[in-house]
């Protein structure tokens, strides 16, 4: 593993959905069982809104909301920038006005930076994605029938938004295998070994080239 990833490799939905068929595993003929924990019941409606633009925001959201008033911000009402594929919102959590941007596409991205290097834009939090729709329109997802892919993102994303709904726990912090592993390894969140295991910094490493 090189100093600036932390991934090594990784397998795209396609390429595990040829694996699936080549192994000749059918799905319809197997019996129904459980998820492994912590997967399935565990897992949150936050964790699986991570799949669209802006789900990793609106997911720092509600747990920022549910820790600073109680009250979490289940959806974030984007409204479109100034460009295509650049969306904008205001949300009060701890009784602050956030300026929010979710932006997808490099090249959009490259303009909202310039924006708030000029000063024109205000924003506290930014979430970048590089695949348009965030990744379930990703370069290794299912291609979309006869290339409708504005179509075919829509309904991705209304799948995994129904999904998040439809959850016990849309909050993070409220999955029972996370509470399980910071009451018995990193005691708290922002507690130092918290910090040292969960947060990457590349800063050493551009200082190295």
């Amino acid at each position: 593993m090189n100093g600036f990833a932390d991934v090594d490799a990784v397998i795209t939905t396609r390429e595990l959905a040829k694996m699936i068929k080549q192994a000749g595993i059918r799905f319809d003929k197997l019996p129904d069982e459980k998820f492994d924990v912590p997967f399935g019941e565990e897992a949150t409606g936050a964790g699986v809104i991570f799949g669209a633009t802006g789900g990793v925001m609106e997911a720092a959201i509600r747990t920022a909301g549910s820790w600073l008033d109680g009250d979490a911000p289940w959806n974030v009402d984007w409204e479109t920038g100034y460009d295509a594929g650049v969306k904008e919102a205001t949300v009060k959590v701890g009784g602050i006005d956030l300026n929010l941007c979710i932006v997808s596409g490099l090249a959009n991205a490259r303009k909202v930076l310039e924006k708030v290097k000029s000063g024109e834009k205000n924003y506290h939090f930014i979430e970048v994605m590089a695949c348009p729709g965030g990744c379930l329109n990703g370069g290794g997802q299912p291609i979309a029938k006869d290339g409708k892919y504005a179509e075919t993102v829509k309904m991705r994303r209304a799948g995994i938004q129904a999904i998040d709904k439809g959850k016990s726990a849309r909050i993070s912090c409220d999955s029972p295998a996370i509470k399980q592993v910071y009451a018995e390894f990193f005691e708290k969140p922002g507690s130092h070994l918290a910090h040292e295991l969960l947060h990457t910094s590349y800063a050493d490493e551009f200082d190295k080239l």
